[in-house]
């Protein structure tokens, strides 16, 4: 934010969060494969609103009954509560709460986006972003069978994506990424381990055999804890360690810096706890000479919308996760609807905050709970139209 422009105080006058059920972007793969998303899942979409009825949108992911109720009962009356300034200090309100990383972020998220509309502009430029658009990536899941992998990956190809992230472990790996690359030599590959790897000699064999195969990078091969271990690997290969699970906060980070653990972060609104810390894990990382790319947690067309306001970011210099070909999409509630079209997602910059409209008939027909809240506590829910 320039330096002259004046600084208002924002009270958040009412919450309105809404449970809903919604196909997964990433659904299980074909042929019943045990590794994929199930077909539905549950989120919070969490709606703030301040005294001039102008209204920022976020989701809360993989809303289980535990989060819903912090949601609920805890995060939103701390942010009623709460007096800010400049949308980095909205986290201030939930600091001496149980910390739950996913509701933060919808939270946070939200008033980025109520922020950015109180002053007209878009979330992207108000993050400090300068592109137009990103280059997509997309994940393809484990497959029962190689054949049924690189048809898989074929899809995503036809569909313009022009990065592929392949899920591997030990035993579906090299020949894996040996399978897609004699039919696409030319695809820009990375693999995602999800800490299935240990130190043990036999695996250490497969992460070097990989290091010959010119992946862009390798992520998260051994558990999140053990930044020790994905120090040692990154000293020895050739390929960028990337990090994902084991950066779960700005301290995290630090540390893996420190001990140049990786040269790529995966970042994830939702595992980081929103836009507010998302954005100084940019600027580490990217300040370390890491490469980074935006990644995603299931988010719906809400957060994902966060996710390309986010990837406008200069550090950003790997292509970012957005769903793939065949993804459910028929009852999101963000409209226009958030995916990449010929591997490229467009960054909304003609209208101001997050750029896309709210679906209300989409979201009351995916309601499964509905609560409001304001400075006195509970109401009934009602639907009141979006500024």
């Amino acid at each position: 934010m320039p330096p002259t422009e004046p600084v208002t105080a924002t009270r958040v006058a009412s919450i309105d969060a809404t449970l809903v059920r919604l196909p997964s972007a990433y659904p299980r793969p074909r042929g019943g494969g045990a590794t994929g998303r199930p077909r539905h899942e549950l989120h919070a979409l969490v709606r703030v609103t301040d005294d001039q009825g102008i209204s920022g949108w976020g989701e809360v992911t993989m809303a289980d009954p535990e989060r819903w109720r912090l949601l609920v009962d805890h995060y939103a009356p701390a942010l009623l509560a709460h007096t800010w300034h400049r949308p980095t200090e909205a986290e201030l309100a939930w600091a001496g709460l149980p910390w739950c990383a996913p509701v933060a972020a919808g939270l946070d998220s939200a008033c980025w986006d109520l922020w950015a509309k109180q002053r007209g502009t878009p979330l992207a430029h108000a993050l400090g972003g300068d592109r137009t658009a990103v280059t997509a990536g997309v994940t393809v899941h484990r497959q029962d069978t190689l054949d049924a992998l690189v048809l898989e990956v074929n899809r995503q190809v036809g569909s313009g994506f022009r990065r592929i992230r392949l899920e591997i472990a030990p035993g579906h790996d090299i020949e894996a990424v040996r399978a897609v690359q004699e039919s696409y030599p030319f695809l820009v590959l990375q693999v995602d381990a999800r800490g299935r790897y240990t130190e043990d000699p036999d695996d250490l064999d497969r992460l070097r055999a990989l290091d010959g195969r010119g992946l862009l990078a390798i992520e998260q091969p051994f558990a999140a804890p053990d930044l020790a271990a994905h120090a040692r690997l990154h000293r020895e290969l050739r390929t960028p360690v990337a990090l994902s699970a084991s950066v779960d906060s700005l301290a995290a980070l630090d540390d893996a810096i420190r001990l140049e653990a990786a040269g790529a972060l995966n970042l994830r609104v939702a595992h980081l706890g929103g836009l507010t810390p998302a954005r100084r894990a940019h600027d580490r990382a990217a300040d370390a000479g890491w490469d980074l790319w935006c990644g995603s947690d299931s988010e719906s067309g809400v957060g994902r919308a966060a996710i390309v306001a986010l990837a406008s970011l200069p550090g950003i210099t790997l292509p970012s996760e957005m769903p793939g070909a065949g993804g459910h999409t028929a009852r999101d509630v963000a409209d226009p609807a958030v995916r990449a079209h010929d591997g490229i997602t467009p960054i909304p910059l003609t209208r101001p905050g997050l750029g896309h409209d709210i679906d209300f008939r989409a979201l009351g027909n995916a309601a499964i709970e509905s609560v409001s809240l304001d400075r006195q506590g509970r109401r009934p829910a009602q639907a009141r139209p979006a500024r």
